[in-house]
């Protein structure tokens, strides 16, 4: 009762500290009852020295694997050599052994002292545990008191070693439980970690117990499968370690991570003061181009050299870990934001400086996103750090610190978010269906074109908006199924009209994300000759804001696409930043005047002024123009007027099914102050 009701750091401490004392106590007093065993070991059995020799040799070869995220864990095959001790000597001389053992592990990895007695105090407990099971056993395999029963010898030998072995695993639980809290899980590897090893050891002493008994010079013979035990372990604590690390930095990857936080999230055993983790996923700026520039192997090099400088800065109880790419995350337990913020700025310095390769000065930025936990698991604080790690770059900040009202992904919308995912992946994929709007050139009449707009109808919420959904899914891999799904049902749509003798350019819209894969041209390449489609009857969407994250890279995406054959338009144009160089930089066709501009052309000067500049610019630099949201005739007169190329808005036509374009084509009334219409008309 007063475990669970200890919550403070400094009532878990002084319940740690009473264990401690409690498990000395109770070894050394088990130790000093035994004090004739020992005596008589001493003097009248050589081969109890020999034992004894070993087992502090094979102290010494005690090796340490520390796991990236994890405890250390020190592999020492003593027990061999103090558990045979006990088969044929007793309690008291398996205890000295056993700690004359641990004195020599302590002293080659440098332990402190008192961890070491309350090691000891557990292992000598474990041998009290097995003694008593021999004790009742009595197993006697060599006849000195009895006929051997074979079977009732080896039940007791067997006996003992799982009694040492339960009793170890909840001293192990306990002392667990003590300093970090009730985590089964977490308590469950603790113990897993060492028992395997521990009963392969403790099965092959009475094969030591054995040789000691009938021919001494036995006893070597038995070091090749003691090798080979530790040889196993060895092998096994390595391949555990590389599975927790990045092979290229050296750093924890996102198991060493997870495991590391999974050790913070414990209770906390520093006093009152109230600290909690904090993730910072950081995003190196526009590495691509130096991959793309200078090679990989030097962009290896960059990263190797970035991993350094992290470590270096980090705080020692936190971790540095590489998550893949350019991506790396740290964590590290603070009492406020203001404190995860001036790690930020410590990161943020550490990368000012530039990294030479090659005889180049490389300017290293990064994008940082803060979470800090309350009672997220894993899974979830890493994505409110990232989350908060792309807000940083679309803000152009150096770093940001996730806070709801950014994250689109309520419960509501989380549920939204689930729907949506089973009806891209299941059964209810007729919920989502692909609707064109048409575009029209103001100086001849003509459609030259469609915008192909998503339309999910909820089961129970009816219509979601795409603005709602964009906020759900953005963050999200779903972004990615959906912009892959959009790219099946354009390009096939797009073939079937070119087959029926309709040549219709189609645009369709693709997110920030996309644009950072560059495989969503290979895919798009892909589609287009699976469906025989040519590559100008398709037109990629992008918006502004889409562009400032990373510009870099985006425009190696977009540059890809153009080079496909593929026109590409910016989208919401005059609403982001850096304007004027994206027109100058990108390999654009078209540029999509914002809604907000044209809806207020008709009572608003600033307005038309702005849309008739944006007409000008655009039209200097041979990129058509198309305005979005042209609902009154006034307005398509007035965008005529201005020169603008291409409207689109409820004033020509909704958006509708693409079954339903031809006929529409077919039997659309076209002003009188315009000519007649073509249908089969390209870009």
């Amino acid at each position: 009762m007063m475990l669970m009701q200890t919550r403070t750091g400094a009532g878990r401490r002084r319940l740690v500290k009473f264990y401690g004392v409690a498990v000395v106590a109770a070894g050394t007093l088990i130790t000093v009852s035994q004090l004739g065993d020992i005596a008589t070991a001493v003097r009248g059995h050589p081969t109890f020295w020999m034992m004894f020799g070993l087992s502090m040799l094979a102290g010494a070869a005690s090796f340490v694997t520390a796991r990236p995220g994890g405890d250390s864990i020190i592999i020492c095959p003593t027990m061999c050599f103090t558990f045979a001790i006990l088969l044929c000597w007793g309690l008291g001389p398996a205890a000295i052994a056993q700690i004359a053992a641990i004195v020599v592990v302590a002293w080659r990895h440098r332990l402190r002292a008192w961890s070491s007695m309350i090691v000891g105090g557990q292992y000598i407990l474990s041998f009290a545990a097995a003694y008593v099971v021999l004790r009742i056993g009595d197993p006697d395999p060599f006849g000195v008191h009895r006929p051997p029963d074979l079977l009732r010898d080896a039940a007791s030998t067997v006996g003992a070693v799982a009694a040492w072995l339960t009793m170890f695993g909840l001293l192990t639980v306990v002392d667990h439980y003590l300093r970090r809290g009730w985590r089964l899980r977490q308590a469950a590897s603790a113990v897993s970690d060492q028992i395997l090893f521990k009963a392969a050891l403790l099965l092959l002493s009475p094969v030591f117990a054995v040789a000691a008994h009938v021919n001494v010079a036995f006893v070597p013979l038995v070091f090749v499968p003691l090798y080979a035990v530790e040889r196993m372990a060895r092998l096994s604590a390595e391949r555990d370690r590389a599975a927790r690390l990045d092979p290229l930095t050296g750093l924890a990857n996102r198991v060493g991570l997870k495991a590391r936080f999974d050790e913070l999230t414990g209770p906390d055993l520093d006093g009152p003061v109230v600290v909690r983790p904090a993730l910072f996923v950081l995003d190196l700026d526009r590495f691509k181009h130096v991959n793309d520039a200078l090679g990989h192997e030097v962009g290896d090099q960059v990263l190797t050299c970035v991993a350094g400088r992290l470590a270096a800065a980090w705080p020692e109880h936190g971790i540095v870990a590489r998550l893949g790419g350019d991506e790396f995350a740290l964590l590290a337990q603070v009492t406020s934001t203001t404190e995860a913020a001036q790690l930020a700025g410590r990161v943020v310095a550490v990368l000012d400086e530039p990294v030479s390769r090659d005889g180049l000065r490389l300017d290293v930025t990064a994008s940082i996103g803060i979470a800090m936990r309350s009672n997220e698991d894993f899974a979830a604080l890493m994505r409110h750090a990232d989350i908060a790690m792309y807000e940083a770059k679309q803000r152009g900040d150096t770093a940001c610190v996730y806070q709801p009202q950014i994250d689109a992904k309520t419960p509501e919308r989380f549920g939204l978010l689930s729907d949506f995912r089973r009806a891209l992946e299941g059964d209810e994929r007729d919920q989502i269906a692909m609707h064109y709007q048409p575009q029209v050139a103001l100086e001849t009449g003509q459609v030259v074109g469609v915008e192909a707009l998503l339309r999910w109808t909820h089961p129970v919420h009816g219509l979601v908006s795409n603005q709602e959904l964009l906020r759900v899914a953005e963050h999200t891999s779903v972004m990615r199924w959906l912009t892959l799904r959009v790219i099946d049902e354009v390009v096939a749509q797009v073939g079937q009209w070119s087959a029926e003798g309709l040549r219709l350019r189609a645009s369709l819209n693709i997110s920030a994300r996309d644009l950072y894969c560059g495989d969503i041209v290979s895919y798009l390449a892909e589609q287009l000759r699976r469906h025989h489609v040519p590559a100008e009857l398709l037109q990629v969407e992008i918006t502004e804001s889409s562009l400032m994250a990373d510009p870099v890279r985006a425009r190696a995406t977009i540059t890809r696409i153009a080079a496909l054959g593929v026109a590409v338009a910016l989208d919401d144009f005059g609403t982001g930043y850096s304007s004027l160089q994206h027109l100058r930089k990108l390999p654009l066709a078209e540029v999509k005047i914002d809604r907000s501009f044209v809806a207020g052309m008709a009572a608003n000067a600033d307005d038309a002024a702005i849309v008739t500049s944006i007409v000008g610019l655009a039209g200097s630099l041979g990129l058509r123009t198309v305005a979005e949201g042209v609902e009154t005739e006034y307005t398509r007169r007035l965008l005529a007027d201005a020169g603008c190329t291409i409207a689109q808005g409820w004033l020509t036509a909704p958006a509708m099914p693409g079954s339903t374009i031809p006929a529409w084509l077919a039997g659309q009334s076209v002003p009188q102050t315009r000519r007649t219409p073509a249908v089969a008309v390209g870009a």
